[in-house]
């Protein structure tokens, strides 16, 4: 009889532990459904939640900073009597110092929070980010005007409130010009150098004269830029128009910058860095890699061979997909017409789809996907412009 009853109490146990393992992947399914509805790239967005059984009780933990993507998750489970223990970012422990404002000429952004690890992308001086958590070593995890989320040295940027933040946004500031230069220390550059500067560099603008910008960095130091280099940034913003001639133009001033996975600086540029810069210089803010570009602009017809192409274009690589994976895009570049097309690929370089043409790359034609045009998309199609951007205005 003694048997029995230990043989049926286990049984019970057992039966139990299986209903909850049932409840426990149900709940991670629906987990997933939210996560894909909210948050379906997880280079944009942040939905790392995780189902627990602790002490016979079901407990949400992790962290998001979609608030509504949590809020619909808990209705869902609301009969369940789960235990939030999700966290909201940003994390208590940035206070009310929820910003960054990049404090060099680029700032090297990570997959992990450490030097060693890969290069996800760039952002440039003067840029705001957002700041969602940091480490005990300094390390922020951020995301930039297009969304992207990494990690970033603390050293590279200035923590600011959202007041401080939009005090920044609404500073008359300069814009870096030209690829390369300097900011000095005084209206000689043979004074000394206080950074060094590349093209989309903002700095808040004190005062002007004697062909100098007197400028001011996100952290308070001052220095003086060539007026030949730079211009005011509302004025610049009034004039970008985004035309295929200002895009290819554009284009051709990066010739010969080295391929740089990650970059998207004139430092060095990855194939996506390279359209992304591309763009902004012309007043779109673009999404970060190809594989996210292809989704916005309008899509050109380039079924039958390249004739309905104009010149700015986009052209996307890579390859199809079949019943075990996606179709997977691995490349970006710019059509420049006559069937040429201008890319980052090992450098900025000017190759061809035509056969005959010494650039010819036998590798692009045949991984050619699709081509979207930007310029017909303005604040549509995925398309956002500088102005509408709430990091910059």
């Amino acid at each position: 009889m003694k048997r029995i009853l230990v043989l049926i109490f286990f049984i019970l146990i057992l039966i139990q532990s299986m209903n909850a393992q049932t409840d426990i992947k149900n709940i991670e399914g629906q987990i997933l459904e939210v996560k894909n509805t909210f948050a379906p790239d997880k280079r944009t967005a942040i939905f790392d939640i995780h189902i627990a059984e602790v002490a016979g009780k079901f407990v949400l933990s992790g962290e998001t900073n979609l608030p509504g993507a949590k809020e619909y998750l808990l209705k869902k489970m609301v009969e369940l009597q789960i235990k939030d223990e999700i966290k909201l970012l940003p994390g208590d422990n940035l206070g009310e110092k929820t910003f960054g404002i990049v404090n060099i000429s680029v700032a090297n952004l990570r997959a992990k929070p450490e030097h060693s690890a890969e290069l996800a992308t760039q952002a440039t001086l003067g840029t705001i980010v957002k700041l969602y958590k940091k480490t005990d070593d300094g390390w922020y995890f951020v995301q930039t005007p297009d969304d992207y989320i990494s990690w970033v040295d603390g050293e590279a940027i200035q923590w600011v409130s959202k007041v401080e933040a939009e005090s920044w946004k609404r500073s008359e500031k300069i814009i870096f010009t030209t690829n390369y230069g300097s900011a000095f220390e005084k209206s000689d550059e043979n004074n000394g150098v206080i950074s060094d500067l590349v093209f989309g560099n903002l700095l808040k603008l004190i005062s002007s004269g004697n062909n100098y910008y007197q400028v001011e960095f996100p952290d308070g130091r001052e220095a003086f830029i060539r007026q030949s280099e730079a211009g005011l940034f509302s004025e610049w913003l009034k004039n970008r128009s985004c035309t295929p001639e200002g895009i290819i133009s554009t284009a051709k001033k990066f010739m010969g910058i080295p391929y740089l996975w990650g970059g998207t600086s004139a430092k060095g540029l990855d194939c996506s860095g390279f359209t992304k810069t591309v763009l902004f210089a012309n007043g779109i803010v673009m999404p970060r890699d190809a594989s996210q570009q292809v989704f916005v602009g309008e899509t050109i017809n380039t079924d039958q061979d390249f004739s309905n192409l104009q010149p700015g274009d986009l052209l996307f690589f890579g390859f199809p997909g079949d019943h075990h994976r996606k179709e997977r895009i691995t490349h970006v570049a710019i059509y420049l017409g006559e069937n040429d097309f201008i890319h980052s690929s090992g450098r900025v370089m000017i190759n061809s789809f035509d056969k005959a043409k010494n650039n010819f790359s036998n590798h692009r034609l045949t991984t050619f996907r699709r081509a979207k045009r930007i310029v017909t998309s303005l604040n549509q199609n995925g398309v956002k412009s500088i102005d509408s951007s709430p990091f910059y205005k």
